[in-house]
């Protein structure tokens, strides 16, 4: 999506998001996406650490279960960030994550995502399309 897109997606109450790639440890592999959403007066950014349980057919990564659910966990994801415009929302998604400006897509189509993923054979290193994954370098 386009910047334009993305912010105009946000200011009509749409969430945007961004899969990450792989997280986890080789005995418990996990994937991650960041998420950012408009609230009240507000945009917050979150990111989400999921087992990697997903196979064709069971691609809707807000079904799976957390990766780190500990006892403190009240909400699926952990808020990283909050910004008071669209455009600084994205911004600090980016900075925390490692999120690309040109790689966000509408809510639930990080499922696409995670599909060409999966269907890749689940590679470490970078994408299916060759960039390396925000994951990998993530600093949130």
């Amino acid at each position: 999506m386009t910047e334009d897109f993305i912010v105009g997606a946000l200011k009509r109450g749409r969430p945007v998001e961004q899969f990450l790639g792989p997280v986890g440890a080789p005995g418990r592999p996990g994937v991650s996406y960041v998420e950012v959403r408009p609230a009240k007066a507000s945009y917050e950014v979150y990111v989400h650490a999921v087992e990697d349980v997903g196979r064709e057919g069971l691609l809707d990564l807000g079904e799976f279960p957390p990766l780190d659910a500990g006892p403190d966990a009240e909400e699926f994801g952990r808020l990283v960030a909050m910004a008071e415009d669209p455009s600084n929302a994205l911004a600090a998604a980016e900075e925390t994550t490692g999120a690309v400006r040109g790689r966000w897509v509408n809510e639930n189509i990080v499922q696409d995502e995670y599909g060409d993923f999966v269907r890749a054979g689940r590679p470490s290193d970078q994408s299916p399309d060759g960039c390396p994954w925000p994951s990998r370098g993530a600093r949130g």
